[in-house]
């Protein structure tokens, strides 16, 4: 399984802005979907977004238009831009990979490999 590491995590106040990273290793993240995840306190890990191997992205209605997922296959690193945070958006949040990428949802059971999360903390 490919290996996935986040940061870029932090604390910021509501209207401010984080990029967080995923840097992968072991495989190349070109051939998979990648996807960014959320859980917040109490409740259940959301999907955030997603992108396929051609680069067509899909978003969380709650983070449309704030939020921007991206690749760089090169870097074999997968980015999550957030803009205009917050309160509600404070989470762990987690980079997955799913290697057979079929069309669909944000479905947490299609990925297979997950990073250990990182903390997103936003203060009104």
């Amino acid at each position: 399984q490919v290996q996935l590491v986040e940061s870029g995590g932090g604390s910021v106040q509501a209207g401010g802005s984080l990029r967080l990273s995923c840097a992968a290793s072991k495989y190349t993240i070109s051939t998979y979907c990648m996807g960014w995840f959320r859980q917040a306190p109490g409740k259940e890990r959301e999907g955030v977004a997603r992108i396929d191997r051609d680069g067509f992205t899909i978003y969380a209605d709650s983070v449309k238009g704030r939020f921007t997922i991206s690749r760089d296959n090169a870097k074999n690193t997968l980015f999550l831009q957030m803009n205009s945070l917050q309160p509600e958006d404070t989470a762990m949040y987690y980079c997955a990979a799913d290697r057979w990428c079929l069309p669909g949802p944000i479905t947490e059971s299609a990925f297979e490999s997950w990073g250990q999360g990182t903390q997103v903390t936003v203060s009104s």
